[in-house]
């Protein structure tokens, strides 16, 4: 936890809110590590705050299944299995397929065409061969345009939530030098759909989309390595 920095407490958010997202992006970007244990007097001791913001930061992280609590031992930064993910990107499958569905029903002008240049910018990026932040960034750009596009947040809450438990996963999977080509592809599949108004369409693609990053991972498992 040495890479963790004091806060900017002039941040116009409310302290409990600003220490949750920091604890959040250390989780997701591997500063926290899977199995590291949380300590709130010594969290507290880096961010610059108390132990109150702490705590219910971390209740928040266990919510959203970025930390589990071991009984009279503390809380952990939660360590996935394969069949975690897997499990993960089953749920995520139909939640995804339904967005896509309801997207293509609900879908307005201006957002068919903010996706259209999303999936565009994404497209170059894979051409230029740009950094796994970035092109990890625009293919969140993508789906949550979708996501928005359903006009349900409800939708959209859960499914975000979903995609922060397996963050880690996909950086490996978008830096594959395939499935970034493939992306494009099935990005594509998904966007001509959605704006036709094709929703069983949108929901078949957006289902194999995601079916595809599952079956990746198990063949990364069976041929022993990292996921």
């Amino acid at each position: 936890m040495d890479s963790l920095t004091k806060l900017n407490l002039d941040n116009y958010k409310p302290l409990r809110d600003v220490v949750f997202e920091n604890l959040r992006e250390a989780i997701l970007e591997g500063q926290l590590k899977p199995g590291q244990r949380l300590m709130e007097v010594q969290l507290a001791e880096q961010l610059g705050v108390s132990r109150t913001p702490i705590r219910e930061a971390i209740r928040k992280l266990e919510l959203e299944g970025l930390v589990v609590m071991l009984p009279r031992k503390g809380a952990y930064v939660a360590n996935m299995s394969l069949k975690d993910i897997i499990d993960v990107l089953e749920i995520r499958s139909s939640l995804e397929g339904l967005a896509a569905y309801l997207a293509a029903e609900r879908i307005h002008e201006e957002d068919a065409k903010k996706l259209q240049d999303i999936a565009e910018d994404f497209k170059r990026s894979i051409e230029r061969k740009d950094e796994i932040d970035v092109l990890l960034k625009k293919d969140v750009e993508f789906h949550e345009c979708i996501f928005n596009a359903t006009k349900n947040k409800k939708l959209s809450q859960i499914i975000n939530s979903l995609w922060e438990q397996v963050h880690r996963f996909r950086a490996t999977y978008i830096s594959d030098f395939d499935t970034s080509y493939n992306l494009v592809e099935e990005h594509e599949r998904i966007l001509k759909a959605i704006i036709s108004g094709n929703n069983e369409d949108a929901k078949k693609y957006a289902i194999e989309h995601i079916e595809k990053a599952e079956q990746f991972i198990i063949e990364r498992a069976m041929n022993n390595k990292n996921i």
